[in-house]
């Protein structure tokens, strides 16, 4: 493509967790970008490949970012993670040890803003429109962006479904067809043994990873983190359901950030990402013990052995199903829509099953979690089952 008939570049980044979905997102933006006669860039790394660009037209900075094509997106298209890779790169918060090498005489302090280097290497590059595809962490430092004068559309992407504004986000459907799916393997060891089958999930400060699979039957309990709950009561209902269940055990699914009473949030590791956030593990571990040490007392003298499995990665991991395969190609193509029409500053949507699009800035001013009241019963530890009638497809959101 001849450089003076190119209307424009658009940068796009990929942040955060990887999920099933990313690749035909950015397919979706590229191939429709291409054909309306701009110029693309895959930025990688999510930030990091951004803030760590050298600005000098003879260096090699394939390593932070690439120009992409329709061959190079139709063949990563189809699959799950992200071809762009990823980090957790937050440029106004970067650790001395995290300073690129060529900026580092210029930023010593323990704690870092290079967001005046974003900004120059975003100007380097050329780039008129950056579009972040990322969850609330990645997205919030699309808001700084934007509010530098960066013309930002967003795209929101998270397993646990928290970006406010939205009632999807990419990668959200895979995760719960996987829990659902595993669970359901996991039925017949338990059965086997008739045992109390644990299974952690992810949901740092949301539970709708937990509650979703739930309400269509996957476990008889859930445990999510905007209810703190009571061991000794969780206990009492698995048992209860064991007993009531004629292969003779029964299924919670505990969210990664749930706690219960004495006990808080519960960490894998005291080191943390550039947003302060601590990898989180050990919550089903914590779970499975209090289970086989309090359950003789609801089990007439008898101990209940549990099995403890944490999902992990098996649930981000692999091809998108068929809703992470068709919303990521809608929301890729209603970026484009707004970036043809010169509006930035927006963050595309799903909203009551309509595709939409709002102000980005909701990212960072409110939080996104489950109604108690409305979709948790916090004596029964689990979901409230009422009218489904206008309810938006994923009910809960």
């Amino acid at each position: 493509m001849n450089s003076k008939k190119i209307k424009g570049t658009i940068g796009i980044l990929t942040g955060g967790g990887d999920v099933p979905g990313l690749n035909p997102a950015i397919r979706a933006i590229t191939i429709r970008a291409l054909r309306e006669g701009y110029r693309v860039l895959g930025l990688r790394r999510g930030w990091a490949g951004l803030m760590e660009v050298v600005r000098d037209e003879q260096v090699d900075n394939r390593l932070n970012y690439t120009e992409l094509t329709e061959d190079i997106v139709n063949k990563a298209g189809r699959t799950g993670g992200t071809f762009l890779h990823t980090s957790r790169t937050r440029p106004s918060h970067v650790p001395a040890r995290h300073v690129p090498e060529h900026l580092k005489e210029k930023y010593n302090a323990e704690i870092n803003d290079l967001t005046p280097e974003v900004l120059k290497n975003i100007d380097f590059l050329g780039i008129d429109f950056l579009i972040p595809i990322g969850g609330d962490d990645t997205l919030s430092y699309g808001v700084r962006m934007y509010q530098e004068g960066v013309k930002v559309v967003a795209i929101p992407k998270t397993m646990d479904n928290d970006v406010p504004g939205t009632d999807y986000c990419i990668g959200f459907s895979t995760c719960i067809t996987r829990t659902i799916h595993m669970t359901n393997l996991l039925r017949t060891s338990a059965g086997s043994h008739e045992r109390i089958l644990v299974m952690e999930v992810f949901g740092r400060y949301a539970g709708f990873t937990a509650l979703l699979p739930t309400m269509a039957g996957a476990a008889n309990r859930c445990v999510i983190p905007e209810f703190k709950f009571s061991m000794d009561r969780l206990t009492e209902l698995l048992v209860e359901d064991r007993a009531m269940n004629p292969s003779k055990y029964s299924v919670v699914l505990v969210s990664e950030g749930a706690t219960f009473e004495g006990v808080d949030m519960m960490f894998a590791n005291a080191e943390t990402d550039m947003y302060g956030h601590a990898k989180l593990g050990g919550i089903g571990d914590a779970v499975s013990a209090k289970i086989k040490e309090l359950s003789p007392k609801y089990n007439n003298g008898k101990r209940v052995e549990t099995i403890n499995q944490h999902l992990g990665y098996l649930v981000r991991s692999g091809d998108p199903d068929a809703i992470d395969s068709i919303v990521p190609m809608a929301y890729g193509n209603l970026a484009l829509d707004l970036v043809l029409k010169g509006i930035h500053g927006r963050l595309v949507i799903l909203k009551n099953g309509r595709y939409d699009n709002i102000p980005v800035d909701i990212i960072s001013s409110t939080k996104k979690l489950i109604d108690l009241e409305k979709h948790y019963n916090i004596d029964r530890l689990r979901p409230v089952y009422e009218s489904f009638i206008d309810k938006p497809l994923f009910l809960v959101t």
